[in-house]
């Protein structure tokens, strides 16, 4: 993959000199994986760090047979950065909603790519700050209605991943059960809500291309900020 165009998935890296990039792609593996396809298994947390090319992802939390979506990704994220420092076993896997197409680079490498130039180390740090603040909100989260925790959690993806169209902005069609997870909403309640918005023309959902639009972005953030 050409440095620019990694950099403008990955702004994160526009920091980075163009040779330093360079010789991190060199080390990097292009794979495709079908929806339904874990594309990291729980054993293998700490092995590399995965850049999302294209489609949707979902992190799950494993417990005997059971199974708790912690987060949804798409493309221009990435995974496996924080798992490289901690050697302890992992309870979560990573599994492909749709299509995918990650870069996986290994760990090590991924490391000196960030000794390489401080900069570089001192974003990726910030972005771990970021993600761990994001934690926080969602824990305060708990305080709210479900009405406001699943238009929290849907304007979050569609201000991260979605792109803008005629309709509003799309993003993946995501099963309710998953919304249920990340809202901490039960599945009965967060179909209530999520046909209240559909009634109201603030959501639309086509399923046949797994999208779902966010066709009034000014309401949906209005209820998502309301407290």
């Amino acid at each position: 993959m050409q440095t620019d165009i990694f950099k403008e998935l990955f702004p994160l890296f526009d920091a980075a000199s163009a040779e330093t990039l360079e010789w991190l792609l060199a080390e990097a593996v292009e794979r495709d994986y079908p929806s339904g396809r874990a594309v990291l298994m729980e054993d293998a947390w700490g092995n590399a760090v995965y850049f999302i090319l294209s489609g949707w992802l979902k992190v799950r939390f494993l417990r005997s047979q059971d199974a708790t979506t912690l987060a949804i990704l798409g493309n221009g994220d990435f995974f496996g950065e924080m798992a490289i420092l901690d050697e302890s076993p992992r309870s979560t896997d990573v599994v492909a909603f749709t299509p995918v197409r990650v870069l996986s680079v290994p760990a090590q490498k991924f490391i000196q790519f960030l000794f390489k130039d401080p900069q570089l180390h001192h974003r990726m740090l910030q972005l771990m700050v970021r993600r761990l603040r994001k934690t926080n909100q969602r824990i305060q989260l708990r305080q709210q209605v479900p009405a406001v925790r699943i238009a929290t959690i849907l304007t979050s993806l569609a201000d991260t991943y979605g792109s803008k169209t005629d309709v509003g902005i799309d993003i993946f069609n995501i099963p309710v059960q998953d919304i249920a997870d990340l809202s901490e909403v039960s599945p009965e309640d967060t179909t209530k809500v999520l046909d209240k918005l559909k009634e109201k023309g603030w959501i639309a959902i086509d399923p046949k291309r797994q999208v779902m639009s966010i066709a009034n972005e000014k309401q949906m953030l209005q209820l998502a900020t309301f407290r």
